[in-house]
């Protein structure tokens, strides 16, 4: 069982090692609640007030970390806007309220595009094995709504299709790493393969390379 649920008066902390990316954030920030290097408990929201451990949340990008009040009701409030971030040599972030293949999923997550992950439709951080490259920078394309407002709030559904692309569909912006807006709409198609000439977005490639990947790989 990859996820641990540790609690403490006031929080429930549990934590997803298959989607975990190791950004460290958690240990960088709290190393007195997320306890690097010993052996047996590393997780000690006993140290921390709710809102803290809130904000440790707030900043794993992978949504390895959650945090629940004691009744077990999500902290975590869905964004304003639903937003992909494209990385430079690196995956997709996606901070939204979303499902994967219907699943309800965590508000966080990251989203494989180099085509290598073990845990796809999840980044594993195989992107450095294989020495992905993909700019961080595309260009934008025309802006479908008018403004934000339009593509914020509610639910992201993620499809990742057979041997295809990741389908997204609802309200999102698609984002450089930088915050420069690529793309606003309701329905987008992200490489998943790793090698389409248009990344983020597919082109079709993967039919060409002949990429394989189950449509429904979520472990749950």
């Amino acid at each position: 069982m990859s996820k641990e649920i540790v609690k403490s008066a006031d929080v429930i902390v549990t934590f997803d090692s298959e989607r975990c990316i190791h950004s460290r954030n958690c240990v960088l920030d709290r190393p007195d609640v997320f306890v690097p290097n010993v052996d047996g408990e590393w997780i000690h929201p006993e140290n921390a007030s709710a809102d803290e451990v809130l904000e440790i949340a707030h900043n794993c990008p992978s949504g390895a970390i959650q945090a629940y009040y004691p009744d077990g009701t999500l902290m975590e409030k869905p964004p304003k806007v639903n937003v992909i971030r494209v990385t430079e040599n690196g995956p997709n972030y996606i901070h939204a309220k979303h499902s994967v293949n219907g699943q309800q999923d965590a508000m966080r997550m990251v989203l494989c595009r180099c085509g290598h992950s073990k845990q796809k439709p999840y980044c594993d951080g195989s992107h450095h094995e294989v020495n992905f490259e993909a700019t961080g920078e595309p260009p934008s394309k025309e802006i479908k709504l008018p403004n934000v407002s339009d593509a914020s709030g509610g639910e992201l559904r993620i499809e990742p299709m057979k041997n295809g692309p990741n389908f997204i569909y609802g309200n999102v912006e698609v984002v450089t790493g930088t915050g420069r807006t690529i793309t606003r709409d309701t329905e987008v198609h992200l490489c998943r393969c790793g090698h389409s000439g248009h990344k983020p977005f597919c082109d079709s490639t993967h039919v060409k390379v002949g990429f394989k990947a189950d449509g429904f790989e979520v472990k749950k």
